[in-house]
């Protein structure tokens, strides 16, 4: 069973290439624009989220996002990784407990390499 990967951003072009970038190193891809899912993430149950700051379609940012995902006790040991072109990405992803983060634009085996390392922990 591949491993499950929620993705995280407003921006439709990212999140199709990075569903091309991931299914094709064999994991299963979850898309989502609206941020919404960390209501329902232990339903989704991935394996990983990874995670835009600035999200247009939701009522929430990424960072709230990641703090809730990492306050709960059923989410709470995901890793999360913060994806965003933010200049304060690293205080963002410091202040709500991320395992990592990696700045837009990104470099495709900077961020493979990431998602390895996190899974395989």
């Amino acid at each position: 069973m591949p491993k499950k990967i929620l993705v995280i951003d407003d921006d439709p072009d990212i999140l199709e290439i990075l569903d091309i970038i991931f299914k094709q190193e064999g994991y299963e891809v979850i898309l989502s624009e609206t941020g919404r899912e960390p209501e329902h993430i232990q339903e989704i149950n991935p394996d990983l989220v990874l995670l835009d700051i600035r999200l247009k379609s939701s009522s929430t940012n990424g960072g709230e996002i990641c703090a809730k995902i990492k306050s709960r006790p059923g989410t709470s040991h995901l890793p999360v990784i913060m994806l965003s072109s933010e200049d304060n990405i690293k205080e963002i992803s410091d202040q709500c407990g991320a395992n990592a983060y990696i700045s837009k634009p990104f470099k495709v085996s900077q961020l493979i390499n990431k998602v390895n390392e996190l899974l395989a922990a």
